[in-house]
């Protein structure tokens, strides 16, 4: 890692004219995942190298250490390795989330591969998650600003599980053995219900993501404020895209199974709430039978979906999140115009265009 750094190549100089988001992305990605390998390879057991990498290593766009190495360098960062190890700890706290995610939800597939607990089984996905957990934190330390970025991910892990919590808690079954749960349950939600949760799940990270690269960046509250300002409306957009996808995609092209969050019985997606607004009553009885259900079936999911596609739900979803890309590229305005901007830029887009 060291002679990499130290040689140029995977340096954070002014990116060429041309450059785009994908080739950065291709130029950097070599360059995270030995940093993410170094960190989850630090006082670990050399035997247990295999498990410890699948989840992050199945494969992934590598998306949020970009979004940290790109606002680091936007203002006036110099030095990659200022920022290097804090991206990298972004990309295994967010894969971090996905391993609880995959297991509380019972998913079997994640990129179009095996999920982590579907691979090795829950107990041992659960002493791996210990192992991502831990490395966070020792990314952290590898920080220009280690007691900065250590609170910061210790807060976004808060926020984010604040969030898990409510998207369980929208469920419209299952889990009857929790008390708390069912106590609790959400049987209506509203767009507001649908945004705390999102905001705490999803964008919260997209937030840190942009939120570090300034910190490490040594830059003025205001600049920061304007990252975490977009990075925080980037993040809403691109649940408001998951939403769309989980119902319009094909399996192939999205990497997960689609429908989930009806066969999961959750309320909260954008596109399933639109629909719920639009329904006629005796659609929207058929469609809460449906999500009730204590088995549900594909021919149950099937259903489903096509009472949503009768409506325009989809359109109004994307409407939605372009509006958040908007407001997310507004944010930009109070910072340096520059090739990192324009960066900024290309990313908003490809979070409202993109397939997977």
């Amino acid at each position: 890692m060291k002679k990499i750094l130290n040689s140029g190549k995977a340096n954070n100089q002014a990116p060429k004219e041309n450059e785009t988001l994908e080739s950065f992305s291709k130029k950097i990605k070599t360059t995270l995942d030995l940093a993410i390998q170094e960190l989850l390879g630090s006082n670990s057991d050399k035997r247990l190298n295999q498990i410890i990498n699948y989840q992050i290593f199945v494969g992934g766009k590598r998306l949020r250490p970009l979004l940290a190495i790109v606002c680091h360098n936007l203002l006036g960062g110099k030095k990659l390795e200022n920022v290097l190890y804090s991206a990298a700890g972004l990309e295994i706290l967010h894969n971090y989330t996905l391993i609880i995610d995959d297991i509380i939800d019972n998913s079997v597939l994640r990129r179009g591969k095996k999920t982590c607990w579907a691979k090795f089984g829950k107990s041992i996905t659960q002493c791996i998650g210990i192992e991502y957990s831990a490395t966070i934190f020792q990314s952290a330390n590898r920080s220009k600003y280690p007691i900065k970025i250590s609170e910061l991910f210790a807060k976004t892990m808060k926020v984010i599980s604040e969030g898990e919590v409510l998207d369980i808690l929208f469920e419209q079954g299952e889990r009857e053995n929790e008390s708390y749960v069912t106590e609790n349950r959400y049987l209506e939600i509203e767009n507001k219900d649908y945004f705390e949760m999102v905001g705490k799940k999803t964008a919260s990270l997209f937030q840190s993501c942009c939120e570090t690269g300034g910190i490490c960046a040594n830059a003025k509250e205001k600049e920061i404020n304007a990252l975490k300002s977009y990075g925080f409306n980037l993040g809403i957009a691109f649940q408001i895209r998951d939403d769309i996808l989980d119902i319009f995609s094909k399996e192939k092209t999205f990497g997960k199974t689609i429908g989930k969050d009806i066969i999961e019985k959750k309320l909260g997606n954008i596109v399933v709430l639109y629909a719920l607004k639009e329904f006629t009553t005796k659609d929207k009885k058929r469609f809460l039978k449906i999500i009730r259900k204590e088995n549900i079936n594909d021919r149950d999911v099937k259903q489903a979906m096509e009472l949503i596609k009768k409506t325009n739900s989809k359109e109004k979803a994307d409407l939605l999140g372009k509006s958040f890309v908007k407001k997310a590229k507004k944010s930009l305005n109070s910072l340096p115009k520059n090739k990192w901007s324009n960066i900024l830029e290309e990313f908003a887009n490809f979070i409202v265009e993109r397939e997977k």
